[in-house]
């Protein structure tokens, strides 16, 4: 699917308003057609400090994004088809698969250690996606 912009233009009384759809690459979450999804999911990874990617009806998804939430952070989500989550780390990762600075982080379980001990917020920090320390 290709990112698309609506465009208006005026045309005279009797005809209305039309509207024309043109493809744009102006946002960072617009998507290129001829980008695969591997190479999609390594851009949008390396363009944003904080990236979860995430299934809709998943209800471990859901959780981390409240817990990321709840900590102060609003990160970048993507949320996935089925088909696409195997592109993330070539399959790998778990779903949501979390990153912070370019690097996974893992799934909920990780994250959720990661918290408990403190250092959620100190890598969170580290990349300037938490300016203040929320315990």
């Amino acid at each position: 699917m290709v990112m698309q912009e609506v465009r208006r233009h005026e045309l005279q009384a009797d005809v209305g308003v039309r509207l024309e759809l043109t493809p744009t690459t102006t946002s960072p979450l617009a998507i290129d057609v001829a980008e695969s999804p591997e190479m999609r999911i390594q851009r949008l990874i390396s363009e944003n400090p904080v990236i979860v990617f995430s299934r809709s009806s998943c209800c471990m998804c859901h959780a981390m994004k409240r817990l990321l939430s709840k900590v102060g952070v609003h990160p970048t989500v993507i949320e996935l088809d089925e088909d696409e989550i195997a592109a993330v780390d070539g399959g790998g990762a778990p779903s949501p698969a979390l990153y912070i600075g370019g690097t996974s982080v893992g799934g909920l379980e990780n994250v959720v250690a990661l918290h408990l001990s403190g250092d959620l917020e100190l890598k969170l920090k580290e990349v300037g996606a938490l300016t203040n320390m929320v315990f």
